[in-house]
């Protein structure tokens, strides 16, 4: 069962036999862009709530979270499952990752602070949780900049291997900073929940790694 469910998931995302299915990369896109479409589209009809602003910029960083653990479970169901093809994926799921950083970061900068730089400066330095979120943001930035082939031949593999294991820092740093932010309304179930997702991910490539050493 496993084999075959392995054998029909390489031929429709395009294993080494064949390019897949055509319509795998749109429907990712497609998939990625919707929750946002739908925050955005929500927040002008007013759909989100006595606080839109707030709804929607703590939505765009949940929706950031999720796409970061949807990114590092790629290699997991590559290794462990022989799903080979779903890497055709990864690429997708990082930029989607790093639009919805970014978008909670503009939402931030313009329906807190009103896009006053000076402002967003102070808060950055005042509030270590702000400072955190934005230190994920820029480290992701190189990631997102490099995450073409061009660049994979430009910098070399082994080069872009490095550079893209920056992401394993994000990942703690995105957990304290939901942590930071829902420790001011005692509310913790989703920061646990995502943090233990984010944890085994992490965890299963220290194994994995142990694992490879001679």
């Amino acid at each position: 069962m496993r084999a075959a469910t392995a054998r029909w998931v390489n031929r429709t995302l395009g294993g080494p036999q064949g390019r897949g299915a055509w319509w795998v990369q749109p429907a990712a896109v497609l998939l990625c862009v919707w929750p946002g479409a739908w925050l955005l589209v929500a927040a002008f009809t007013d759909q989100l709530g006595v606080n839109p602003a707030e709804a929607l910029i703590r939505g765009l960083g949940l929706w950031a979270l999720k796409f970061l653990c949807l990114t590092l479970l790629v290699t997991p169901l590559r290794q462990v499952l022989g799903w080979v093809a779903v890497a055709r994926l990864r690429r997708t799921l990082g930029l989607a990752t790093f639009g919805y950083a970014v978008l909670h970061l503009l939402a931030y900068a313009w329906l807190d602070m009103g896009l006053y730089l000076d402002l967003i400066v102070n808060d950055v330095i005042d509030r270590p949780f702000i400072t955190v979120g934005m230190l994920s943001v820029l480290l992701m930035l190189p990631l997102a900049a490099t995450s073409f082939n061009r660049a994979i031949r430009t910098l070399g593999p082994q080069r872009w291997q490095k550079l893209h294991r920056a992401v394993y820092a994000v990942a703690p740093l995105a957990i304290l900073h939901f942590y930071w932010m829902r420790d001011g309304k005692n509310d913790y179930a989703d920061v646990w929940l995502y943090g233990s997702v984010l944890a085994a991910l992490l965890g299963w490539r220290v194994w994995a790694w142990r694992q490879r050493r001679p």
